[in-house]
């Protein structure tokens, strides 16, 4: 999805980190969506289809592949090196969920994806099981700064640091080499109180200096939306319940009514708020040092 000029103009990029969903479920409607409309799909370490499945059910498809870091350094070298080679084109690393939070929905709807979410990629490394994600200890707490230098030996793909929202955070992302941030709050899922995504884009576009790129995530439901994350200096935005929304309702075509939806009020809101004059604003930004990750449409 973009703008008149398709340098300078981002689009909207389709997320589905499916642990985040009802039923924690991968489905071909999201992947051939994705693929039909021309965005990025990120797959979590935790979709319930495997990855060759999801290859296949959408083979021309953009992909980025999102991890939770495992205790386990060999599994994530595996998982990592296994989607390297299946045409992934980037790593986004989860670095706000070192603990899964308090999801009081959850409780109160009787959701409990650790006794029901098979996942088909996270086996033992020695046995290649099936592993149910109750006998698993699947968060690594303790990653750190400092590790980052190990994800970067053991691949070539451009890595990406999801949950950023701080100034801090986000210089120490532009120290440490990383080639991009999104900014987001794990859908206000993971503590209360913490800032909207949002509210957290400025300081974090600021901080970088537009050495890297800086992507959205979180709090989208209008065009609106968008052009106020691209008005703030984001590259593009991701969307997740918007998008299952779609599923519910209509399955592939729901979702391509969302995604039509979005795309219609996000002209017509460039449209009257002068979309040029935000075209040169993002223009005089500095440019950034690294070529751009996103697609180009």
């Amino acid at each position: 999805m973009h703008g008149s000029s398709c340098l300078s103009q981002p689009g909207i990029s389709l997320k589905a980190e499916l642990m985040t969903a009802s039923r924690g479920m991968t489905t071909s409607q999201h992947l051939k969506t994705a693929q039909a409309a021309g965005i990025c799909y990120i797959t979590s370490t935790y979709a319930s289809c495997s990855l060759e499945d999801i290859v296949a059910t959408a083979p021309g498809g953009l992909r980025w592949f999102q991890l939770y870091v495992h205790p386990n350094r060999q599994l994530n070298k595996q998982l990592i090196q296994k989607v390297e080679s299946l045409g992934f084109k980037a790593l986004v690393i989860t670095v706000d969920a070192p603990k899964i939070g308090n999801r009081r929905h959850n409780i109160t709807n009787q959701v409990n994806l650790m006794k029901n979410l098979l996942l088909k990629d996270l086996g033992s490394p020695e046995k290649g099981n099936l592993t149910p994600y109750l006998q698993m200890s699947p968060i690594d707490s303790s990653i750190c700064w400092d590790d980052l230098s190990w994800f970067q030996s053991i691949t070539q793909l451009p890595i990406i640091l999801k949950g950023i929202l701080t100034k801090e955070d986000a210089e120490l992302a532009v120290k440490h080499n990383v080639h991009g941030i999104i900014v987001s709050n794990h859908g206000g899922r993971q503590l209360d109180e913490v800032p909207a995504s949002v509210d957290a884009l400025t300081e974090v576009v600021a901080a970088v200096k537009g050495k890297i790129e800086v992507y959205l995530d979180g709090g989208v439901r209008t065009g609106n939306d968008v052009l106020k994350a691209l008005a703030l200096g984001a590259k593009c935005v991701f969307l997740g319940r918007p998008i299952l929304w779609g599923l519910a309702y209509k399955g592939e075509h729901g979702v391509e009514e969302v995604l039509n939806i979005l795309k219609n009020e996000f002209h017509t809101s460039m449209t009257l708020t002068d979309g040029n004059q935000l075209q040169c604003e993002r223009q005089t930004r500095q440019t950034p040092m690294r070529p751009p990750l996103t697609p180009q449409f």
